[in-house]
């Protein structure tokens, strides 16, 4: 007969692209996993993986355990999820997804205390480019940065974010001056092309509420925006960049504000919270652990310490 631990097992073989990275996730050796899992096999009386290849590929049979493997461990998560909350303990195994940058400064530390303080709880924080792009179910809170396409999921807002378009000094002095946002057309535009979204259409709304539209053209592009971050430090030109990016550069006078007076659209931050675990006790903890260390925001009293503020 089948365990809850042999389901598990397999769980981790199925979401693994060979037996070493299984072994990995398992803190056991590549030899203990083969033979664990040709024991299961003469258990069940059929092969579940075919091992021919580079990579592991279900069998028939390997495919049917899988899908009733996750199905026994969502009943066995949400039993134990259910008692827990009924005592109102945090316990059992938190996921965390964030972007690179924002996930290292902001969202590790939390982790980090949410751990330290919730010894019977475990944590994962998995770093992404497209934390959005991953299987948002497969996490309880995935942290984003601006509107998110996930219309059909729980969305929180964690903190308010503005975008701001700056400089470096060297690059301003030696560059047109810059009174409107037609101007910019005129000046090089450093873009970051994370995702979809029309990275090259830059929008303001103006102090009288007067809208303006620019299409700018490139002078140098990259999807990582810490490269951009540099680029523009090294005065190369102009970029748009979230407040709690370039925050400390403002406030130490590397980079200056570019049109103070009109305003982009913002990008909150904001946390998806997965369907099946959005309202556990160990999320509702790490929520507002993550919205306490955002207060008062970061960003913003830095930004106040910006010369000319």
């Amino acid at each position: 007969m089948l365990t809850s631990d042999d389901l598990a097992f397999f769980s981790v073989l199925t979401g693994s692209k060979s037996l070493a990275e299984s072994a990995r996730k398992l803190n056991v050796t590549p030899p203990a996993v083969t033979q664990r899992l040709r024991a299961l096999e003469e258990k069940v009386g059929v092969r579940l993986i075919d091992r021919s290849g580079r990579h592991l590929r279900l069998t028939e049979e390997g495919s049917l355990v899988a899908s009733h493997s996750v199905i026994v461990s969502d009943a066995i998560d949400s039993l134990a999820e259910a008692l827990a909350d009924r005592e109102g303990a945090v316990r059992g195994h938190l996921r965390v997804a964030a972007p690179h940058g924002f996930g290292r400064i902001y969202v590790a530390p939390v982790v980090e205390a949410f751990s330290r303080e919730h010894r019977s709880a475990t944590a994962t924080l998995q770093l992404s480019d497209h934390p959005t792009a991953l299987v948002v179910d497969s996490y309880e809170v995935v942290v984003h940065i601006g509107a998110s396409a996930h219309l059909d999921q729980v969305v929180t807002t964690l903190a308010p974010n503005r975008r701001i378009l700056c400089a470096s000094p060297h690059y301003l002095a030696s560059a047109e001056p810059i009174s409107t946002p037609a101007d910019l057309a005129r000046h090089r535009c450093l873009v970051v092309r994370e995702n979809e979204e029309d990275v090259t259409l830059w929008r303001f709304k103006g102090s009288r509420q007067e809208s303006a539209t620019v299409r700018v053209n490139p002078a140098m592009s990259s999807n990582d925006g810490a490269v951009i971050r540099d680029w523009a430090l090294a005065g190369q030109g102009i970029m748009m960049r979230s407040e709690w990016a370039v925050a400390e550069d403002l406030a130490e006078g590397r980079l200056r504000q570019v049109l103070p007076h009109w305003l982009l659209p913002s990008a909150d931050i904001v946390a998806i919270l997965g369907s099946r675990h959005g309202r556990s006790a160990r999320t509702a903890a790490f929520l507002t652990m993550l919205r306490l260390s955002l207060k008062p925001l970061p960003w913003r009293a830095r930004l106040a310490q910006t010369p000319g503020q």
